[in-house]
């Protein structure tokens, strides 16, 4: 067995010496000494960075898919990611108004639907939430999608750390699958989105429940 050890911040080949109790790794007693007031922030620029993760091929049903749109406020998405985000949401958006899906807007506890940026407007029938990072906390989010008959959500928008990592996170736990495109979500800086990228892979709570992939990798299969 090969393991990372993140004591030595090695990789370790791990052989058993036949003794049952023997299992393989050092003893409680010897990784206690080494670690004492070693915490994660001393050993910080020794952890590696994980593999990137395989973008995924994905079909989604309309009639069972809703296309979450968050905080794309004119407001706060300033950074040049976020405003690079906009054409590949509205591509998103086009083919999910062609066909006829559901789509739901949020809005940071201070916005207005008019700060949405025009390219990615609301129409009169869309709904929308108001809430902080969490688009579920103390919104009516999750009744809106269980009166569709909605089984997946698509989650895009402004931040990733924020509400795409939390609204995500959040649907997971109600038992929504999610899927996450990496080209229409966003940060200031790149660090947020990797991390977004990588929760929702190796989150027990979101690992058996999200997708991550991009635009050009999602195709509408109505039932």
């Amino acid at each position: 067995m090969i393991y990372f050890c993140p004591i030595h911040g090695q990789w370790f080949e791990c052989f058993s010496t036949g003794n049952p109790k023997y299992n393989g790794h050092l003893s409680f007693s010897h990784t206690r000494a080494e670690t004492t007031d070693q915490t994660i922030i001393d050993k910080w620029n020794t952890v590696p960075i994980p593999p990137a993760p395989e973008l995924k091929s994905v079909a989604v049903d309309p009639k069972t898919s809703a296309l979450l749109i968050l905080d794309m406020e004119n407001s706060i998405c300033k950074s040049p990611r976020c405003i690079g985000s906009i054409p590949n949401i509205y591509n998103l958006l086009t083919k999910a108004r062609k066909n006829q899906m559901l789509v739901v807007y949020s809005l940071i506890p201070s916005g207005n639907p008019e700060d949405i940026f025009k390219q990615l407007a609301p129409l009169p029938k869309d709904p929308i939430v108001k809430s902080n990072v969490d688009k579920f906390y103390k919104t009516n989010l999750e009744e809106i999608l269980q009166a569709k008959g909605i089984k997946t959500v698509i989650i895009t928008g402004y931040a990733a750390n924020g509400a795409v990592l939390h609204t995500a996170t959040s649907a997971a736990f109600r038992g929504f699958n999610v899927i996450v495109p990496v080209d229409s979500m966003s940060a200031n800086n790149l660090y947020p989105e990797q991390y977004t990228a990588w929760h929702m892979l190796n989150s027990p709570g979101t690992r058996n429940r999200a997708v991550i992939t991009k635009v050009n990798l999602i195709r509408f299969s109505p039932s």
